[in-house]
């Protein structure tokens, strides 16, 4: 990756950081999951509220790093309005891209905005950071009662 385009990704991330989107209580979230990450200290209480198998609202609270707050917000920019399903098969994508599992430049270009976090492979203790969010809101959906761990 070119000094430029990691440039552009480090602002997009302290961007989503410093000003998350989505970064309120849903006082109708139907789908609600807390997110711990025991490594970097991240808690995150993601709030969704689903309608007809739709995404009509997503939120999210807590505290945390850099990159897990700025994951958190993308995501719920991202995800809102979308089906579940195709929510859940942008994690899987973002997944595969953050752990090293996808490396080219086409299908890492799909995620769009998400693309910032294809550098986090390098740093395996910040892909838990990157994914904590994700792992969340797919436990909101299914409406688990434990705490979702990066551990």
């Amino acid at each position: 990756m070119d000094a430029e385009l990691k440039e552009l990704y480090q602002q997009v991330i302290l961007d989503h950081n410093k000003n998350p989107r989505n970064f309120k209580k849903i006082e109708n979230a139907n789908h609600f999951a807390e997110g711990y990450n025991p490594l970097c200290g991240d808690r995150l209480n993601i709030y969704v509220e689903l309608e007809g198998g739709r995404i009509k609202d997503i939120s999210f609270q807590g505290s945390g790093c850099a990159i897990s707050k700025a994951s958190a917000s993308l995501m719920s920019s991202i995800v809102k309005g979308l089906p579940v399903e195709e929510a859940e098969r942008l994690f899987e994508k973002f997944q595969a891209v953050i752990t090293g599992k996808i490396t080219d430049e086409e299908n890492i270009e799909e995620l769009g905005k998400l693309a910032v976090f294809a550098g986090v492979k390098e740093f395996p203790s910040r892909v838990k950071c990157a994914s904590l969010a994700w792992h969340t809101m797919i436990a909101a959906f299914k409406q688990e009662e434990k705490s979702v761990s990066t551990e």
